[in-house]
């Protein structure tokens, strides 16, 4: 364990690094957004706030941008925020739109940006979001975020195990809790540097251990893995159905609206046209369904689409239900309560929300940046012991520690060693890049073995000595 640990937070330190620096930034970067985009985000509130129709807010939007239809509005959700209108762009990538914001009271346009995704991140929050992803390198730089994400939970469980055991041989089998939480004083050296090591990791290893798994659902390979594992126990996410008899009501289930209202073109369904219910409808009708809070809507771009209005406030307590409606006769078409969600899809939703920073808005940040300063300080902390325990010229070709023995595992009881290899087996499937690279580690770590015997017995008995 001590080896594992001691090559895994050598060699994948540096990703760590990386992924820690640019983690507390994407944590920062909502009250970055606020700041940067005040115009665009906040209106002054006037003395009677008397929202204007948001058919006209959406109007307003269009007439500065014709020909680009609407795909989703976000009504004002708090008095002094804008509301904001999504328009289709062709000239933009796939997930990305045309994101217009206006003023809810005068219906005045304060200016337009690019919004990436379904969160809605402006320019900033998203440059920082694809640093953190992939370091702007594209599909081969999420190796890179995956191969730290797959390596953190064992870097953390094994330097939780060896400071438990480390704390239990110096201390007695139950050592006080200040010995486990807190740095020893009048340490120096060495030994300072891993009391601090082991005390920053105490603190924080159940946040890493959250935030390795959390960041593998995001990952290439091993995030695949883990979404067909949620299919097979049926864990995946449901959503309501966006469709609707051409000229009459909709079926039941929940067979999904992916890409819905992501067509480009100016062939796009406009709210409000012919018999559509228009927008001001739809609010009324959704708040009738008890979807209260921010909302999202988003618009048919299909002849048999519905609307579909999300709650979409991810604090706590959440609020994320959802309704379609009939644009024509505004019959509610279906109905889907976060209630109803699989507890699986459920935890997978809290856990992406409180990784990005959602779920407590920001004491989550603030928690989250912690986190990231912790990792910081371990990283370099580990990094200063690896440099305090190399040979001086004190210690001769001696380290000033001796290091750990090879080969320790062949000591281990069969009956705890093949359990062992089985998980190992079974993690490193669902975890390619876990698996790949602790078949890397034991071969390094032989051909070091056997590098070492070999020049063992080529020393005289002297020079073994030394």
């Amino acid at each position: 364990m001590l080896r594992l640990h001691f090559y895994a937070g050598l060699l994948i330190a540096p990703f760590l690094l990386v992924a820690a620096v640019t983690g507390f930034l994407y944590a920062a970067s909502y009250q970055i957004e606020k700041v940067v985009y005040a115009d665009e985000l906040t209106v002054p509130v006037p003395g009677s706030p008397n929202p204007a129709p948001l058919s006209a807010q959406v109007e307003a939007a269009v007439a500065a941008h014709p020909g680009k239809p609407v795909t989703q509005v976000w009504p004002s959700a708090e008095d002094d925020a804008t509301t904001r209108v999504l328009l289709a762009d062709p000239a933009l990538g796939t997930s990305e739109s045309l994101a217009v914001f206006v003023d809810p009271y005068t219906a005045e346009v304060r200016g337009d940006l690019v919004s990436y995704g379904s969160s809605g991140a402006l320019p900033v929050r998203a440059w920082i979001s694809e640093l953190h992803r992939h370091l702007h390198l594209g599909e081969p730089g999420r190796f890179y975020s995956e191969l730290a994400a797959s390596w953190l939970w064992v870097v953390a469980l094994g330097g939780l195990f060896l400071w438990l055991r480390r704390r239990r041989a110096t201390r007695g089998p139950l050592p006080p809790v200040r010995g486990l939480l807190l740095p020893e004083r009048g340490l120096r050296g060495r030994r300072r540097s891993l009391s601090w090591h082991g005390s920053v990791g105490i603190w924080a290893v159940l946040g890493l251990l959250f935030l390795s798994a959390t960041g593998l659902t995001w990952s290439k390979y091993a995030g695949a893995n883990i979404g067909e594992l949620r299919e097979q126990l049926r864990g995946a996410t449901p959503a309501v159905t966006a469709t609707v008899e051409p000229g009459g009501s909709g079926g039941g289930g929940h067979e999904g609206h992916e890409g819905h209202g992501e067509a480009h073109g100016e062939s796009g369904h406009r709210p409000g046209a012919g018999a559509d219910i228009g927008l001001d409808r739809l609010l009324d009708i959704a708040a009738e369904q008890r979807l209260d809070g921010p909302v999202v809507i988003t618009v048919p771009a299909e002849e048999n689409g519905a609307y579909v209005v999300t709650e979409n406030d991810k604090q706590w307590p959440v609020h994320l239900d959802a309704i379609s409606v009939h644009p024509m006769t505004g019959e509610v078409v279906d109905t889907l309560a976060f209630a109803d969600f699989p507890v699986l899809a459920q935890l997978s939703r809290f856990g992406i929300d409180a990784h990005m920073g959602l779920f407590l808005g920001l004491p989550n940040q603030l928690l989250l940046m912690a986190l990231a300063t912790g990792l910081v300080v371990l990283i370099v902390l580990g990094y200063r012991m690896w440099w305090q325990r190399r040979p001086t010229r004190d210690t001769g070709f001696r380290a000033a520690r001796p290091p750990a023995a090879r080969g320790a595992w062949r000591k281990a009881p069969v009956h705890l060693l093949l359990p062992l290899l089985a998980v190992a087996a079974v993690v490193g499937w669902y975890l390619p890049l876990f698996g790949w690279g602790l078949l890397l580690f034991l071969a390094v770590d032989a051909v070091r073995a056997a590098v070492a015997r070999r020049r063992d017995g080529t020393l005289a008995p002297g020079d073994r000595a030394g």
